[in-house]
């Protein structure tokens, strides 16, 4: 079969061709992706479905060889090791299946104490006894209207989003707006969504399954690459501009301006995903909304599950007014609107000022764990950076062009951390510097540094001088 859908090669990238065949195969296998015993294709049959020499590929394997990752029989070919080095063991193969491990770091989880229970218990308590038969009865097609109009109000003071109850519709999680857009997009003549990379990998899936064609974009530090989601020939996209996923980047001045007319000049939409708009704690101020530069082309989202939690299944968007029907639409032939005494539980925590309370607490608590995590950083990887805005649930540690990312994640489960690595989130073959996308909020605080020191230990643990899956261009990349 053709490899190349698995096995692929860019050749203006900085990376030699051998040395991104070699990361490759060992992410893969890092992954999970390629088993112990997976046979694989000749070195003649692989360098002619990639279309480079067969030298490139006799080096790739005999280096993958000598590593222990491959294994070759005289007459019978090429292999992935039953035996693999410990370090390239599959690190976490499916988001369902979590490894029994002392430091979860995955990005995204969440710290259960955080929960505001008391003043969810009695927001809820109050919109039960004040539920009538028309509210116990099939909810609003776009949610609760008074939860609609807390929200209007809450997303202009906060983020200054120019919207009205009417535009907003309130859904069981940001997964369910993908699915909306999914289906209502293509009815304007849109198939293809442009997405940042890296994004969220779970997003890019639903966007998939949702009937769009998906169009990478990539993102630097100033945020989204515009000039390269102009050449994609998409006219909508999926950008996440305060803090970018997992990247931390915002967005800057001249990149918002860009998107938004790059949007007029194709006549099409921007999703704004503003999944922790409200745990800001960087020095700088909080940019305000995208949405509210064009609120005629921004769809702007939010979402309770980074504040409150992830089990409530609450978001909302803000669409322009001549969406609203269409949104509508779309949904009345999906569902018959979202579960009514969470969104009235919701719009009296707005309404009482308990969700303002919740989020200082929430934001000081936050705070403090980026601190500490920042001092583990310098202390016990002094030569990694973390980069991005201070903010939300994770920080993105870019590390050295040497290291061996897959291996790092693979040595670091192996004393007990469960960590990404940024390949995780990244789609396309652009090289970039390896990276750890560290989750700061379910490991107990004291416990922060601690998870930081097992995984400098375990970069010390790694081999030096091995190839790396992102060489730096100008090493050679295979060093004696």
């Amino acid at each position: 079969m053709p490899w190349q859908t698995l096995i692929d090669v860019t050749r203006d990238a900085p990376v030699p061709l051998t040395a991104q065949i070699q990361g490759t195969i060992r992410q893969e296998i890092a992954e999970g992706t390629l088993r112990p015993g997976v046979r694989l294709p000749s070195s003649r049959q692989l360098a002619e479905d990639l279309r480079v020499s067969r030298s490139v590929v006799v080096e790739a394997y005999g280096q993958l060889i000598a590593e222990g990752y491959l294994e070759a029989l005289r007459g019978s070919g090429t292999w992935i090791s039953q035996h693999l080095p410990p370090s390239a063991v599959p690190t976490l193969l499916d988001d369902g299946v979590v490894p029994d491990v002392r430091w979860d770091l995955r990005p995204g989880t969440i710290d259960g104490t955080a929960f505001p229970q008391r003043e969810w218990l009695a927001a809820y308590q109050q919109a039960l006894t004040g539920a009538g038969g028309r509210e116990l009865g099939y909810p609003p097609l776009s949610g609760a209207t008074a939860l609609r109009t807390e929200l209007a109000g809450y997303l202009g003071r906060t983020r200054g989003v120019r919207t009205t109850p009417r535009q907003i519709m309130v859904t069981s999680g940001f997964a369910q707006v993908l699915s909306l857009l999914g289906a209502a997009l293509p009815r304007l003549g849109i198939d293809a969504l442009g997405m940042e990379d890296p994004c969220h990998h779970r997003q890019r899936q639903f966007v998939a399954e949702a009937g769009l064609r998906v169009r990478s974009v990539p993102v630097d530090e100033d945020g989204i690459d515009v000039d390269a989601l102009a050449r994609t020939g998409a006219r909508a996209v999926l950008v996440t501009p305060a803090h970018q996923f997992p990247t931390g980047a915002t967005l800057s001045t001249e990149r918002r301006a860009a998107l938004v007319r790059w949007a007029e000049d194709v006549d099409g939409f921007i999703v704004e995903d503003d999944y922790d708009g409200e745990l800001w704690f960087d020095e700088t101020p909080r940019p305000l909304a995208l949405q509210r530069l064009c609120p005629d082309r921004v769809l702007y989202a939010g979402t309770a599950s980074k504040s409150l939690s992830p089990a409530l299944r609450l978001a909302w968007i803000a669409v322009p007014p001549r969406l609203t029907s269409l949104l509508e639409q779309t949904r009345a032939r999906r569902d018959l609107g979202s579960e009514i005494l969470t969104q009235l539980a919701f719009t009296e925590l707005l309404a009482s000022g308990g969700f303002d309370r919740h989020l200082r607490r929430r934001r000081a608590r936050l705070r403090a764990r980026r601190l500490l995590l920042e001092r583990a950083v310098r202390s016990h990887l002094p030569d990694a950076r973390i980069l991005g805005a201070a903010a939300g649930l994770h920080a993105y540690v870019e590390l050295p062009r040497h290291v061996d990312e897959p291996r790092l994640v693979a040595a670091a489960l192996h004393r007990s951390v469960l960590v990404r690595g940024g390949a995780h989130f990244r789609h396309g073959t652009r090289p970039a510097p390896p990276a750890l996308v560290i989750g700061c909020a379910a490991v107990p605080g004291a416990a922060l540094p601690e998870a930081v020191a097992a995984i400098g230990r375990a970069r010390a643990d790694l081999p030096s001088g091995l190839p790396t899956t992102a060489p730096d261009p100008r090493r050679s990349p295979c060093p004696n």
